[in-house]
């Protein structure tokens, strides 16, 4: 095998996924390496620095099970939300807080009181909550004012990356949607909320695509199979993800059964208003998708957490799902209800002749339900789906996707072990020639591994 290859890495919550794939679609390698967040009086941050390391080793590790061959390109998702702020020089000036850490409490708070909730979610497509970037960003000006002071550059998670190895600086459309900061309409920065940050637009740079060329990893990068490639920003990685499972077209919808359920679904740009606060007032986001002229909106649930934690109360791990799947999906119902609240599981309706198999049932109902309510709130908005692909973890259970079918509808699940990173690396293709047809990428397939 000596074709060019693609990389594509997914720096993530948990870990950066590296794979290696061939200009075909096919995973020939992969590596993984922690994501390397640190609990300290504030919150939960990490230093950036730490984390380019962190990614290139999952990159180099993938690289080194890789078969020979020259490597045409390099692209990157990331998660969203978390941004690294940089000097003159291009050096970090602050730690890197996680999208999911809950510092900003109080300038969310403000957030509602000085631009408003609906208007807020209006012009962003978000709903008005503690996850985006603009909060945590007027919390470093008030908390950390001579780190703040000193950034003249705020890349996202992606896009440092890129330009750690060499890339350009820019700001793809699918991570600048989650910032806060873009009016989603006219896709330009919204002064009031860069305002309410504390920044001007000068600290945020251009908007560039993904899957575009952002320039080539340095010469003297130390991953030396990596000297000279093409890269490129692969975006949020639930869109990329899309991209990596073939469920990006218009009306496609992605179902990621991770710890956190998330459903993706590719629409048109230009929903009307009322949609749009239908959507954010469901909790649905909608924002710029990592391909051209196509929207995203993403909904997620805590339903892969409510799995692990109801095998967990049954003493019981994935192990047991060849076992408790089919017992699961022969039972025409079940007593049991599976309820969450601030503790975390409760279970009700624990009768005689109640087991495993009926609460298993049970579990898996009520977080399928929790996922219909998003998709039915979506398909309101936008129409109806025009296809149901299921990836991750959780996808693996068979009773779990039997429940899915009957609620959502058909579903199919691809042969793709990490989507994201997938995604990531025929954004790559696209971007480095390899691949030229942004519509005939090639179709998930079985790996060589």
């Amino acid at each position: 095998m000596t074709g060019p290859l693609l990389v594509g890495l997914d720096v993530g919550t948990t870990s950066s996924k590296a794979v290696v794939v061939t200009a075909d679609g096919r995973e020939v390698a992969r590596g993984r390496s922690r994501t390397p967040w640190v609990h300290t009086g504030d919150g939960v941050e990490l230093d950036a620095v730490e984390l380019a390391a962190a990614a290139r080793s999952a990159v180099e590790q993938a690289l080194a099970a890789a078969p020979p061959g020259p490597v045409a390109g390099l692209g990157v998702a990331s998660m969203a939300e978390s941004g690294v702020l940089l000097d003159r020089h291009g050096r970090p000036t602050a730690p890197v807080i996680a999208w999911h850490d809950r510092r900003d409490r109080v300038e969310v708070d403000e957030l509602a009181a000085e631009i408003g909730g609906e208007r807020f979610s209006a012009v962003t497509g978000l709903p008005l909550w503690g996850q985006w970037s603009l909060t945590k960003q007027r919390w470093l000006h008030r908390h950390r004012p001579t780190s703040a002071a000193a950034a003249v550059r705020r890349l996202n998670v992606a896009e440092w990356i890129v330009r750690d190895l060499g890339g350009d600086e820019g700001a793809e459309p699918s991570l600048a949607s989650r910032t806060g900061w873009l009016q989603l309409a006219s896709r330009t920065w919204w002064p009031e909320t860069l305002g309410f940050s504390g920044i001007t637009e000068s600290l945020l740079p251009p908007l560039h695509a993904g899957g575009e060329s952002w320039g080539r990893v340095r010469a003297d990068e130390p991953v030396g199979r990596l000297a000279g490639a093409t890269l490129t920003v692969a975006g949020h990685d639930h869109q990329s993800a899309a991209v990596g499972v073939g469920a990006a077209g218009i009306g496609d919808e992605l179902d990621s059964c991770g710890t956190a359920e998330a459903l993706v679904r590719t629409v048109a740009p230009g929903l009307p208003a009322d949609a749009v606060a239908a959507l954010t007032t469901g909790g649905i986001t909608v924002g710029w998708h990592v391909l051209p002229d196509r929207w995203c909106l993403l909904g997620g649930t805590e339903g892969g957490l409510t799995l692990t934690r109801v095998l967990a109360m049954l003493g019981l791990d994935s192990g047991a799902l060849a076992e408790l799947d089919p017992r699961a999906t022969a039972l025409a119902g079940t007593p049991v209800e599976v309820a969450t609240d601030d503790r975390g599981v409760v279970l009700r309706g624990i009768g005689d002749g109640v087991g495993p198999a009926q609460v298993w049932r049970a579990a898996l109902e009520r977080i399928t339900a929790e996922a219909g309510v998003l998709h039915e709130l979506m398909s309101r908005a936008a129409g109806p789906v025009a296809g149901l692909v299921a990836a991750g973890g959780w996808a693996r259970s068979e009773a779990l996707v039997a429940v899915k079918e009957r609620v959502l509808g058909p579903v199919a699940r691809p042969p793709v072990t990490e989507a994201g990173a997938r995604g990531a690396a025929l954004l790559a293709g696209l971007a480095a020639g390899v691949l030229t047809d942004l519509d005939e990428l090639p179709p998930p397939a079985e790996s060589l591994l």
